[in-house]
């Protein structure tokens, strides 16, 4: 009775000692999903109603994955698991698939064509222009107002040639002025400023009589005072660029004028222009003067808003300043 009674004893003490063993052995991955889902949930746990289970998703993911880098080989086979699961379930992981737009060269052609059949004009098929701009225009004022009226400059000595050019709109017009260009930029050794600035009574004789540059000794000698004039200034700004641009912070006023009566003569800024020029010494550079200027050089862009270079130049208008 009494032996009976004791192996009672043992067997129930053996069931015991078991049950508390798997227990224990229990605690450990318990532990391990404890400490992952902190890492995503730290408040705490809540309960879901899913049906699908978080080991059913750990074996699927890692099953199907082949992404060596989201397990720890230090770790045990469950924690591995748990790991992956986890990593791919969180937000801070989440998978995106970049998928490049790529434009063949006959979609970039075919969008080239309806941008310039959009400025075109629908009766004659022309490429629409500023209306001062008509079909008795000469070549070379089209081709000025095509190609560079409105481009931003930032070289000093095309800055110095548009400004030379535009003091010359007093006697000649913008057509008769881009005829005898080439002449102008032979006469004034391309606008260097240093160069211009020491003409002497004799280079200043030679161009002034020249009959096919038509400029009076009084032209000629503003364009050498003015040379003088930018050297001062790039000593001071370090350039003569830098010293126009800085006016209108180094970025060109895009205006989105429709008609040519809103397009204006002179500006607030021209004339604000104007006044610091005519203290620092220059001539001919009042304010109407001064605003032709800054159109030609790209300072603000006044082509009309239908007009197929306006979107050009606001294009290039919109880069960063690249004076150097």
């Amino acid at each position: 009775m009494i032996f009976s009674s004791m192996s009672r004893a043992n067997v129930r003490r053996h069931v015991m000692e078991k049950n508390r063993s798997t227990k224990e052995k229990e605690k450990p991955a318990q532990n391990v999903l404890s400490k992952h889902l902190k890492k995503i949930y730290p408040i705490g746990l809540q309960r879901s109603s899913s049906s699908l289970s978080l080991s059913s998703v750990s074996l699927s993911l890692s099953q199907n994955s082949n992404d060596s880098s989201l397990t720890d080989h230090s770790s045990t086979p469950l924690e591995q698991k748990i790991s992956l699961a986890l990593s791919l379930i969180s937000p801070h992981h989440e998978r995106r698939e970049f998928v490049p737009v790529v434009r063949t060269a006959q979609q970039q052609q075919q969008q080239q064509q309806q941008q310039q059949q959009s400025h075109q004009d629908p009766g004659s098929g022309e490429l629409r222009r500023c209306n001062w701009v008509t079909k008795n225009s000469d070549k070379v004022y089209i081709s000025f107002h095509d190609e560079q009226w409105g481009v931003p400059v930032y070289d000093d000595n095309q800055l110095f040639e548009l400004l030379a050019l535009s003091g010359m709109l007093m006697d000649y017009n913008w057509t008769e002025i881009l005829k005898r260009k080439e002449l102008y930029r032979e006469a004034f050794s391309g606008f260097h400023p240093e160069i211009v600035a020491n003409m002497g009574d004799k280079e200043i004789n030679e161009i002034s009589s020249n009959k096919a540059i038509m400029l009076a000794e009084s032209r000629v000698r503003c364009i050498v005072d003015n040379a003088k004039c930018i050297l001062k200034i790039v000593r001071e700004y370090g350039s003569f660029s830098s010293f126009m641009w800085g006016y209108v912070n180094y970025k060109p006023t895009i205006n989105k004028y429709k008609y040519p009566r809103n397009v204006p003569l002179r500006t607030p800024k021209a004339e604000a222009i104007s006044r610091d020029l005519l203290k620092r010494g220059f001539r001919f550079v009042g304010p109407v003067i001064v605003y032709s200027f800054m159109q030609a050089a790209g300072l603000t862009i006044d082509h009309l808003v239908d007009c197929f270079r306006y979107r050009e130049c606001v294009g290039l208008a919109e880069r960063p300043w690249r004076h150097i």
